[in-house]
């Protein structure tokens, strides 16, 4: 069987971009866009300061273009203070010295004549914080209240255009912003060298009922939609969130067991899933995409890791028999695809998981089960997710499955193993059309995880490999670089992969970082908690093996703590390994 590659599903055409900027500590920017359209501009501007406190403030801006239309803007001023713009969305905020410049992003860029662009950002302040007096919009200084031509004062509430509220589109994060989670942003800031990413943006993830109202001081549900409402100021902005608190969790991987024993699927439908759609249903949110990324690492369990398969675990066995991966999935997808702004994508696992044919077409079947489930219909499905929290790459551009060596086919490579699949893109993409037979409307797009898959570094092949075996060929050229496909914990040698993007190729609605960078799989050692969470052996970097990886060293960093902890080493790692390089 070829790689398998669809028709376009839809006209895609924009490119996602992160709709905040982390400045650094010390107030260095960091520019992300190019230059400004050289088009002929004027310009009316309404800088309001929204809020402030003893070190800093919120200020949102408007801006209309009252020259001719332009493809792309850059709006500069300059403050007269010790202002320091720490924190901007839907625009690239660059500051030098007092001498501030705000860029578009990249889908807001087109303003006709008369239309208008908003944008916002957080700064520090002491003492005097007056309103800038002097706009320039490409290069033309503005009519604004106190600079320019004051003749011509600016309205009071420039025009915006907001989507019409619980609107659905064929793909959210085409002509959107994407919600930057202002506490891994600050995690990635506070590491050296992690300004260069710490403005994409990452999932939410709700691994726990205290994660909906927020773990500690931490940011609830509703803190962050309220600061991605903040984000959005009037345009598209998509809020990913990732649903994973099923009874039982991850019955084959001990490291990230949740708080629900195997019986518990009351207490997952009316203390976790209620109160969370209960939230997204709030009328004050109808204008932002929400993604909800459903139950990572859940229904294909019920296909690879039950009897009598060799990779069987009694846990797994369990939850197939109890159904509650089954009635839980079906139940979030209902309740949660009843919110008219709530777009389900159900995670998929991987091409290192499912590729086989043994696999394949059971997953997509077992998948069309869980959808139909609890009231719930396959319309309830917008897409599918792939390599959520994993590390396969994207595109193997070294061989395909089709190639041959002395002979043999690349399938019949160890690193292979009579897989389908050599990548993820290939693997989602054949993924959707099974979906599709399987029930699934021909619509359903598929979002593939990016966060830690880039492979780069001095490891990284230039080419294919030796010609002198099928292994050799494989090997030499492969930019995953793990020792072995069923590896997955704190991986050494990853590194960041392909930035959020939008409608990146035919099928694909995004890539998305949908793990947040940083943030362990697990912990190295047996470290008490009160989250359910245990000591899984692939987290050891001692470890020998188990059938699901072949009996192959684990290949996790060190010294890693609990999964969803900060993980300085692994991100330091993955910042040295990134593809595309920083």
């Amino acid at each position: 069987m070829s790689r398998t590659t669809v028709p376009p599903r839809r006209a895609r055409t924009a490119l996602i971009t992160a709709s905040a900027l982390i400045a650094a500590a010390a107030g260095t920017a960091i520019v992300l866009d190019g230059p400004a359209s050289a088009a002929a501009a004027g310009c009316t501007v309404d800088y309001k300061i929204q809020t402030s406190w003893d070190s800093g403030f919120t200020a949102n801006v408007s801006v209309t273009n009252t020259g001719d239309a332009v493809s792309s803007w850059k709006l500069e001023w300059s403050f007269a203070g010790n202002q320091k713009v720490t924190q901007g969305w839907n625009s690239t905020i660059t500051q030098t010295g007092a001498a501030v410049s705000a860029a578009n992003a990249a889908w807001n860029g087109a303003l006709a004549t008369g239309a208008s662009a908003s944008f916002g950002f957080n700064a520090s302040a002491t003492g005097t914080n007056a309103v800038p007096t002097v706009f320039k919009l490409n290069g033309v200084t503005c009519n604004t209240p106190g600079g320019g031509d004051p003749t011509t004062p600016p309205p009071t509430d420039p025009p915006t255009t907001p989507p019409p509220a619980g609107s659905k589109v064929d793909n959210p994060y085409v002509g959107a912003g994407v919600y930057v989670n202002p506490e891994w942003s600050a995690k990635a800031a506070a590491e050296p060298g992690g300004t260069k990413v710490s403005n994409q943006p990452t999932g939410v993830w709700l691994d726990r009922i205290a994660a909906i109202e927020g773990v500690g001081n931490g940011m609830g549900l509703r803190d962050h939609l309220d600061e991605a409402l903040r984000q959005a100021a009037g345009q598209p902005l998509v809020v990913q969130l990732v649903i994973y608190n099923l009874p039982g969790r991850d019955c084959s991987a001990l490291a990230s067991n949740g708080e629900l024993g195997p019986t518990e699927i009351d207490r997952y439908k009316t203390e976790y899933i209620d109160p969370i759609a209960a939230i997204l249903g709030d009328s004050k949110y109808a204008s932002l995409r929400i993604v909800t990324t459903v139950e990572i690492d859940s229904l294909p369990n019920l296909v690879t890791n039950v009897t009598p398969r060799p990779t069987a675990t009694p846990q797994c066995d369990v939850m197939k028999a109890n159904g509650n991966y089954v009635k839980g999935v079906g139940y979030a997808l209902n309740h949660l695809g009843a919110v008219s702004n709530v777009y389900n994508y159900v995670d998929a696992g991987h091409h290192g998981w499912l590729g086989w044919d043994d696999n394949f077409g059971a997953t997509a079947q077992m998948f069309k089960q869980a959808a139909t489930a609890e009231g719930s219909t396959v319309d309830k499905v917008h897409g599918f997710i792939v390599n959520t929290a994993n590390y396969g790459a994207t595109k193997e551009n070294n061989f395909t499955i089709n190639d041959n060596v002395a002979g043999r086919s690349v399938r019949e490579s160890k690193w292979v193993d009579w897989n389908r699949y050599v990548d993820e893109q290939s693997f989602a993409q054949a993924f959707r059309q099974e979906a599709v037979r399987a029930g699934f409307p021909s619509g359903v797009g598929m979002l593939i995880d990016t966060s830690r898959n880039g492979w780069g570094g001095t490891a990284r092949p230039a080419g294919p490999g030796a010609q002198t075996s099928v292994d050799t060929y494989v090997d030499g050229g492969r930019y995953d670089r793990r020792i072995h496909l069923g590896n997955w914990c704190n991986q050494a040698g990853a590194g960041l992969g392909e930035r959020p993007k939008a409608a990146p190729a035919a099928g694909i609605d995004a890539y998305v970082w949908m793990k947040p960078p940083g943030e362990s799989d697990g912990a190295s050692k047996e470290i008490p908690n009160d989250q359910g969470k245990g000591f899984d052996r692939m987290c050891d970097p001692t470890y020998t093996g188990n059938p699901r990886n072949n009996n192959n060293l684990s290949g996790a960093l060190a010294n890693a703590p609990l999964s969803g902890d900060w993980f300085s080493a692994q991100f330091q790692e993955l910042l040295k390994n990134a593809y595309p390089a920083l």
